[in-house]
């Protein structure tokens, strides 16, 4: 990964930590994104440690803000001249329903909507990279869907929000893939697996005691992250594209989650709420 500049969103605890971590020891240039600077740069202060030589870069943004992921893009834009891997990492749990400044709910905004809004953004950069990749972290949390609520989206207050946006992040790589064939830019997403993380740290209560007594038990941040480094640097993958990964190897997600009309109908609606210009 020598030369290469990857960038990673979520990248200052758990799953986002590990895979920045990674990828700079395998000796690419890491940007990180954080919400808080001061924990951007603990994180990148720990990575610059596990390898000496990488070059390590704090970017800040709150991802379910629509204008700081513009404002994000804007900074990446005016000062790298290529990205060769976008990881769309950051993610959120939360436990009860929580609009954004956008009035959008905030898992929906965070998990979905921002991945699609920085990658749109970014695309014209990643293209002039090629070949280049756009990894996104999904979860097998996606197969307990088993329809869309297509009106409640933005809205929140159902049970399986979060394995929704889940589901969307499939629907959203699949649509993706699509679209940038014969560009030489890549996407494919992934189930890290259950492993320790501080994911569900908004969940409160008997729940979130639950939850961290599981965890406590499972394996750490390095084996979540093995597949989205695979996916970000293995030439086993440099020209796979559209697919959904598992433990590095192919998997079936589930039937919805392929559905090419649901897809296109994800994509044009996140591209109204996004204020991006209709496309193809």
């Amino acid at each position: 990964m020598s030369g290469k500049t990857c960038l990673v969103t979520g990248a200052t605890s758990g799953i986002g930590r590990e895979t920045a971590a990674q990828l700079a020891g395998l000796g690419a240039g890491v940007v990180i994104v954080a919400r808080e600077t001061t924990r951007g740069e603990a994180a990148a202060a720990e990575i610059r440690q596990r390898a000496p030589h990488a070059r390590v870069e704090v970017l800040t943004a709150d991802l379910s803000s629509l204008a700081q992921v513009r404002g994000l893009a804007q900074q990446v834009l005016a000062r790298y001249d290529r990205l060769d891997v976008l990881v769309n990492n950051a993610g959120v749990i939360a436990t009860r329903p929580r609009l954004t400044a956008d009035g959008l709910e905030v898992m929906f905004a965070t998990n979905h909507l921002a991945p699609f809004l920085l990658t749109n953004l970014l695309r014209p950069l990643l293209e002039r990279s090629a070949p280049a990749r756009v990894v996104t972290v999904s979860s097998a949390a996606h197969k307990q869907v088993r329809a869309i609520p297509w009106h409640e989206l933005t809205r929140g207050g159902h049970p399986q929000t979060y394995g929704i946006t889940k589901l969307l992040n499939i629907l959203f790589t699949v649509e993706l893939a699509g679209r940038l064939a014969g560009t030489g830019v890549t996407a494919n997403c992934l189930h890290p697996g259950f492993v320790r993380t501080a994911l569900g740290r908004e969940v409160t209560g008997l729940a979130g005691a639950l939850l961290r007594l599981v965890l406590a038990a499972r394996p750490g941040p390095a084996a979540g992250a093995a597949t989205a480094v695979y996916l970000a640097s293995s030439p086993e993958v440099a020209e796979v594209t559209g697919g959904y990964f598992v433990k590095r190897k192919p998997a079936r997600p589930s039937t919805l989650a392929t559905d090419p009309q649901a897809a296109a109908r994800l994509w044009a609606l996140s591209e109204q709420l996004a204020g991006l210009a209709p496309s193809r």
